[in-house]
């Protein structure tokens, strides 16, 4: 049996491996927090080029199939276009509100105007001014801001939402 000084001795060797373990799994564990987001910046971006390609497979599948029983029909396509009725020289002069924000919410909704298969397009300038005119609004629990099916011209995109993730439907 050793003497007290080596018994204090082999304490302190085994805190210290106590320590160097806590620190390896601090730090793996934010290795795998990081990961856990890249997996899910991944699968949302897989997600996109699902719904991308799935209707343009069964497109090119549809036109396929029916050009081979001698039937070609051509599916119409959507195109959104700026209004007609307005004169370029009449909007010369307005001004368009700005609303202040923080470099965290201008992050944010830029980033939510480039994931919009819709309005990735647009120019680097138009996409400063949607995000120079957005405005917060905050709603209440359980509120309804959007229906499926419902026709609008706004734009949303939530920040700081906390949710039961078990309660999303798709």
């Amino acid at each position: 049996m050793g003497t007290l000084r080596d018994l204090q001795y082999a304490l302190q060797e085994k805190i210290e491996e106590l320590r160097q373990r806590d620190a390896l799994i601090d730090e793996l564990e934010l290795e795998l927090d990081q990961k856990d987001e890249l997996i899910q910046k991944l699968q949302n971006e897989l997600d996109k080029y699902r719904s991308v390609i799935r209707p343009a497979t069964q497109q090119a599948q549809q036109q396929t199939s029916s050009t081979l029983q001698g039937e070609h029909r051509t599916k119409r396509q959507a195109i959104s276009a700026e209004p007609t009725a307005f004169d370029i020289q009449d909007l010369s002069h307005v001004t368009l509100p700005f609303y202040p924000k923080s470099p965290q919410s201008k992050d944010l909704i830029k980033e939510a105007i480039l994931d919009n298969d819709f309005m990735k397009n647009l120019e680097l300038s138009q996409i400063q001014e949607i995000v120079d005119c957005m405005y917060p609004v905050e709603y209440g629990k359980d509120s309804c801001i959007i229906k499926e099916g419902d026709v609008g011209s706004l734009v949303y995109v939530m920040e700081g939402m906390v949710c039961n993730p078990d309660a999303l439907t798709i």
